[in-house]
């Protein structure tokens, strides 16, 4: 195998171990958020480097599901949550 080859696939290696490396820390908080807004119901989880950064991410996405349009999504994101739980 030629040298430019062989470096390349080690350069290649060594940016997805990176990549798998720090990726596996960011999830070091997991939470499950169930979300209430206009008549409909929607749970989902999500997980974050920081708590309230789960905590958003989850009622984000339990939002998304069940409003439409910019002022519902904020509405609805801006709502308390039916169910709130740590899961990690």
């Amino acid at each position: 195998m030629k040298k430019p080859v062989l470096v390349g696939i080690i350069l290649v290696l060594v940016i997805l171990g990176v990549i798998v490396y720090s990726s596996m820390n960011l999830a070091s908080h997991r939470y499950e958020a169930c979300m209430t807004f206009g008549g409909q119901t929607n749970c989902r989880t999500a997980s974050g480097s920081t708590e309230q950064f789960a905590m958003r991410t989850a009622i984000s996405n339990a939002c998304a599901a069940i409003a439409s349009g910019v002022t519902d999504s904020i509405a609805c994101e801006q709502s308390q949550p039916t169910k709130l739980t740590k899961l990690k």
